[in-house]
């Protein structure tokens, strides 16, 4: 692993869905997310911190340092068990060493082996208690620019589940939830003084940019339709405390409709300008491009 970083960077990230579902709720029979109030469409943290893991394990083959810790069917405490023989110590349940060197020693044994964990943080504080710790990235829950419409189609399948099932039809009914077009802008943290905890490198961080431009190829699905990355932009701080606070840097990003009387719903990202302000950046503060 290369070094830490040593600079704070927050970003702004946008990407659109033609013809798909970017998120499901389960909560509500797995359609689009949407905020009740203003009809706008939601994509969570958590479905945008799976794709970067999907990408990473995919790329890296689940291999150390670049193993994934939440996965499907992981067992989360076996994986705290392997730290534990790593570092040829005794597990008790419920509790890390008394040794407080070798409890950081356990934790920074699973932050050095899974990438997710040193990007994006764990609470390993389970049965077999490997610490927790903060990740230096966070996402916020993105958001559409403009209210979306959750459509909803019958679809027929011509077979049937089972023999019983025969008797009686020849196809099955179904469901399918999509959103026709929206563009979708999220925001990003990237925390250096946590970097220096967890060992989140600059080869770690050309990974993330790298899977915030890739990490949608390997994830396609008929219901997911057409998702791309569209923009996504950085403020990079010349220190890890950072030089500007983080809302102000956001609002240089500006994402409007082209003709806002043009009653015709968006259908693609040619709808909209999206402009950056790069004039009189405060001091210590570059801006890059990532996507």
């Amino acid at each position: 692993m290369s070094t830490p970083i040593t600079n704070r960077y927050d970003f702004v990230y946008i990407f659109d869905v033609t013809d798909g579902n970017p998120n499901g709720d389960p909560d509500a029979g797995n359609l689009p997310r949407i905020d009740a109030e203003t009809g706008q469409g939601l994509v969570t943290d958590v479905c945008l911190k799976r794709k970067v893991r999907n990408y990473v394990g995919l790329t890296h083959g689940e291999q150390p340092p670049f193993e994934i810790y939440v996965k499907e069917r992981a067992v989360l405490n076996s994986q705290h068990e392997r730290a534990y023989k790593a570092l040829e110590l005794k597990s008790e349940a419920k509790k890390l060493p008394r040794d407080e060197i070798k409890a950081r020693e356990l934790t920074f044994w699973m932050c050095k082996n899974f990438y997710d964990i040193r990007t994006f943080g764990a609470v390993m504080s389970t049965e077999v208690n490997a610490g927790q710790v903060r990740g230096p990235i966070q996402f916020t829950m993105a958001r559409s620019i403009d209210r979306i419409v959750s459509s909803e189609f019958a679809i027929t399948r011509c077979a049937v589940t089972n023999k019983k099932d025969a008797a009686d039809k020849d196809r099955e009914m179904g469901r399918k939830f999509a959103v026709p077009y929206g563009l979708y802008v999220g925001y990003g943290y990237i925390n250096a003084s946590l970097a220096a905890q967890t060992g989140f490198s600059e080869n770690d961080l050309a990974l993330f940019k790298s899977a915030l431009n890739m990490m949608f190829e390997n994830d396609r699905s008929a219901a997911r339709g057409r998702v791309s990355p569209v923009k996504c932009v950085a403020f990079k701080h010349e220190n890890k405390l950072g030089n500007a606070r983080a809302d102000q840097l956001f609002d240089r990003v500006k994402v409007k409709r082209k003709n806002v009387d043009d009653k015709t719903p968006p259908r693609s990202k040619e709808d909209y300008d999206i402009a950056v302000n790069e004039s009189s950046l405060p001091s210590g503060v570059a801006v890059e491009q990532w996507v």
